[in-house]
């Protein structure tokens, strides 16, 4: 059952022989990730996240709001990381639909276009993977030798 519940709460171990980092320098490792071209802030977690950091993205466009919640165990060098995602519909349902835990997804818009002759045709005008963030997440933390262990709730 170990491997299976891994795959589905998108847990993930380093590979074998990783030298595991400090708790500080996992944390200066995710802090690092911010840049003017990606599209996530990784910042420090308020009292009432009950996490050390957050990650967070906003897409207006397709109605959705992205959390990733990280705690830090030095003890076990584990991120233990909750997935949070906020969907806004745009039919007729009032708010919007959370969900948590590993699900990845892929959000698309689509447009119509002319082609050089005039014919038009559908084309994809927007798209956006939420591994866009949670991948680069994921892959500092395996790189500074700890455990990325996704969880349903911290």
């Amino acid at each position: 059952m170990g491997r299976l519940w891994d795959r589905v709460t998108g847990t993930r171990r380093p590979h074998a022989g990783a030298v595991p980092s400090s708790a500080p320098e996992v944390r200066a490792a995710l802090l690092a990730l911010n840049g003017p071209d990606v599209p996530y802030r990784v910042r420090a977690a308020l009292p009432d996240e009950k996490a050390d950091l957050v990650a967070e993205c906003r897409m207006p466009r397709v109605g959705l709001t992205l959390r990733a919640r990280m705690r830090l165990i030095p003890e076990k060098r584990e991120v233990r990381v909750l997935e949070e995602r906020w969907e806004k519909r745009t039919s007729g349902q009032a708010g919007a639909e959370y969900g948590r835990g590993h699900a990845p997804a892929v959000y698309r818009q689509w447009g119509t276009r002319r082609d050089p002759d005039g014919r038009e045709y559908r084309a994809e005008v927007f798209r956006f993977d939420t591994r866009e963030m949670t991948d680069p997440l994921r892959d500092a933390v395996l790189g500074e030798g700890w455990v990325w262990q996704g969880v349903l709730r911290l």
